[in-house]
């Protein structure tokens, strides 16, 4: 493991806060027990695909520099129980599972199928050290069978807010840390609990992938995702520059214009025509309101485009994570 042990090194010269037991797990643990995929863009301290799913979306396990900050402000202590909200391919799961120890426990939420059976097969060849185990949602509606009340939890993808079951499990001074906001940007957050209150800490910016891998399966003209993406921008936008309030007024406007179309509308792959691309609804809803969308849209796309932090490449000439946190696709 010389090469995770150099890549260990770059990042504490980096300044990413990497503490004894987190070293220790990331030594211990192979990241390619989790991925067929070369480690080369893992090792470069950028994410590294496990799975493609047949929908065509990619999942990969985080950047080392995120993997190391999420375990970081988890503040993990042995014997505690990790509930692990999407699975990252079971890496993340199985860092814990030795920071943990034989006292402890991890369970793993994973909504999509495919995921899940990958994230099962491999945890198997995995020689846990505690408890641990990958669940379906509706595992949730039972949780009185699982024995444990939940002292973390860890969202691996991004969400506007967690189910209030989900928090409901979380023990009195237990906190949940993930990514919350739409689908172009996110805040890192740690929400505490006490009492019947919660108290969140901003740890700064995030690119995250959405939770629901269904997100990232749909197609680029699905009005609601869409929307979502339109939604997020026009609050970054807000905060940075000047709009005028009519275009602010329009661009809402279209956004409830997408909401409103109706689910069912027919998909667009790489396979179809031009003429069913500019007969789609969403296109010939944009078309009608390019006289104003059409000066915008430059503006958009200034915001789309996420340029990867990734402090532990053996390239980066100056170590340094300034600007938050970034890791595109988890």
């Amino acid at each position: 493991m010389t090469e995770i042990s150099d890549l260990i090194g770059r990042l504490k010269a980096a300044g990413v806060p990497l503490d004894e037991s987190i070293e220790e797990a990331m030594v211990s643990v192979d990241p390619g027990c989790f991925t067929d995929h070369h480690l080369e863009p893992f090792l470069r301290d950028s994410p590294v695909p496990f799975l493609v799913t047949e929908g065509g979306a990619a999942k990969t396990i985080s950047a080392p520099h995120m993997v190391v900050t999420l375990l970081h402000h988890l503040e993990v202590r042995e014997g505690q129980h990790v509930l692990l909200l999407g699975s990252k391919g079971g890496y993340l799961a199985a860092l814990l599972d030795r920071m943990l120890g034989p006292d402890g426990a991890v369970t793993i939420i994973e909504p999509h199928d495919e995921v899940l059976l990958h994230t099962t097969e491999r945890l198997e060849m995995h020689d846990s050290i505690g408890l641990l185990r990958v669940l379906p949602p509706e595992a949730l509606e039972g949780w009185d069978g699982l024995n444990r009340r939940v002292d973390r939890v860890l969202v691996t993808g991004a969400v506007r807010m967690l189910p209030p079951e989900i928090e409901a499990m979380v023990e009195e001074g237990g906190f949940v840390l993930g990514p919350f906001g739409g689908p172009v940007h996110q805040r890192l957050l740690k929400r505490e609990k006490q009492g019947d209150e919660w108290f969140d800490t901003d740890l700064g910016g995030v690119v995250f992938g959405p939770m629901d891998l269904n997100e990232s399966e749909r197609s680029p003209l699905d009005p609601h995702s869409l929307a979502d993406h339109l939604e997020d921008i026009r609050g970054l936008m807000s905060e940075v520059i000047d709009i005028e309030d009519e275009a602010l007024d329009r661009l809402e406007g279209l956004i409830t214009s997408l909401r409103e179309l109706p689910p069912d509308l027919p998909p667009l792959d790489e396979d179809s025509t031009e003429d069913e691309i500019l007969e789609h609804p969403v296109m010939e809803l944009l078309l009608m309101e390019m006289e104003w969308l059409g000066p915008m849209w430059p503006l958009f796309g200034e915001y789309l485009p996420i340029e990867l932090a990734n402090p532990g490449s053996p390239d980066d000439e100056e170590p340094g994570m300034a600007g938050g946190h970034e890791d595109l696709v988890p």
